[in-house]
């Protein structure tokens, strides 16, 4: 077995370089603390990394570089030095083949499957498929669904606005939630190798914003009870619960559960992310412009119940990511240019701050999982 340190797993920070970021930081990951060490910036490699999602096996690291002309880049992640006994390598991930035109503009989100890179185009409001070679590079033949459609919120809702991609867990479907037709798109991808083939167009409510999606697990005890989605929604602070089905591809919405307590319901505020814990038992949304971490308890057989909310421990958290563990939380607090970490109670939820990394423009943060040596 290796020696601990040299297992110690890795973290990758995603930034705008265009307001100071270094690229695609590399971080070393203590299990035990959840602290984290920065080893590597990609720096000038790809201009505004904001997103970045792993290939099932993580041997390579996607990232959507969000700009007018968007595009996506591969690095791999087997490329470096391996671990000495004095830690870890400081090589970080090596850009693959350059970038690779998406055919849409401001790509904001991104997931991949085993065959196919997704993005969501958040300017365009588009979705793209992109297909991936054996070792995981990309192919330039991009597939593109247009969405169609507008919501009642002026300049927020002008037109369509894609801004997540996420799989759902079987593996057949694509969900991508649309801010700017307040709605869920949903794709078929039995038998479409890279394509994309709309299933249906899911609405939610008017004016809410659909922002990002995340599934709640289910557990072998619970084979009967339908799987849980959750759509956090940017423009009216609030959680949009749905039953989906997989069986058919259909989403169904229940209801909603406010983000703030009522005494802060006024204010200026733009939800951006949701993780839920392993268990199903809560869920955490970070809040930009109140600058806070929503706590939600998930367990009951209705609507998640607000719990609490605590400070993100900066300012604007664009992104919210919880390590597999369940442990700890991450907020990327992206005009503070910091990650914060957090030790969560497994007993209530509730997140406790426990530490701080610099991380200019910070966007997002992805974790490696740790392996034997």
């Amino acid at each position: 077995m290796a020696d601990g340190t040299q297992m110690q797993p890795r973290a990758y920070i995603g930034s705008f370089t265009s307001a100071g970021g270094r690229g695609i930081t590399t971080a070393a990951l203590d299990p035990r603390t959840g602290a984290l060490t920065p080893l590597h910036h990609t720096k000038d490699a790809v201009p505004d990394p904001s997103f970045l999602a792993l290939a099932p096996n993580s041997s390579v690291l996607y990232a959507v570089s969000e700009t007018d002309q968007g595009t996506a880049a591969a690095f791999s992640l087997n490329s470096g030095e391996p671990p000495s006994d004095h830690g870890p390598s400081r090589d970080g991930p090596v850009l693959l083949d350059g970038t690779v035109p998406v055919a849409g503009a401001g790509p904001t989100h991104l997931a991949a499957t085993d065959s196919t890179l997704y993005t969501a185009n958040y300017t365009s409001g588009s979705v793209t498929a992109l297909p991936l070679h054996a070792d995981g590079r990309l192919s330039s033949a991009a597939v593109t669904h247009q969405h169609h459609g507008r919501g009642p919120v002026g300049e927020r809702q002008e037109g369509p606005h894609a801004h997540a991609v996420v799989p759902d867990p079987s593996g057949q479907w694509l969900l991508s939630t649309d801010l700017g037709t307040d709605s869920v798109w949903i794709y078929d991808l039995r038998g479409t190798a890279a394509g994309l083939r709309l299933h249906r167009e899911i609405p939610l409510r008017a004016g809410t914003g659909p922002r990002h999606l995340a599934f709640a697990p289910v557990h072998p005890g619970q084979r009967d009870t339908p799987r849980r989605a959750y759509v956090v929604n940017e423009l009216d602070s609030t959680v949009t619960t749905c039953r989906w089905d997989a069986e058919t591809g259909e989403l169904e919405p229940l209801g909603e559960t406010r983000l703030l307590p009522p005494e802060r319901a006024a204010a200026a505020n733009y939800p951006s992310a949701l993780a839920v814990s392993p268990d199903g038992r809560f869920a955490w949304a970070a809040n930009r412009g109140d600058d806070s971490v929503t706590v939600l308890d998930l367990t009951s057989a209705d609507l998640p119940t607000y719990v609490t909310t605590v400070p993100c421990g900066g300012h604007w958290p664009r992104d919210l990511a919880l390590h597999p563990t369940g442990h700890w939380l991450y907020a990327a607090n992206e005009r503070s240019g910091d990650v914060t970490w957090f030790e969560v109670d497994p007993a209530t939820g509730t997140p406790f701050l426990a530490g701080s990394l610099a991380a200019p423009a910070a966007s997002c943060v992805v974790f490696e999982q740790a392996t034997d040596g």
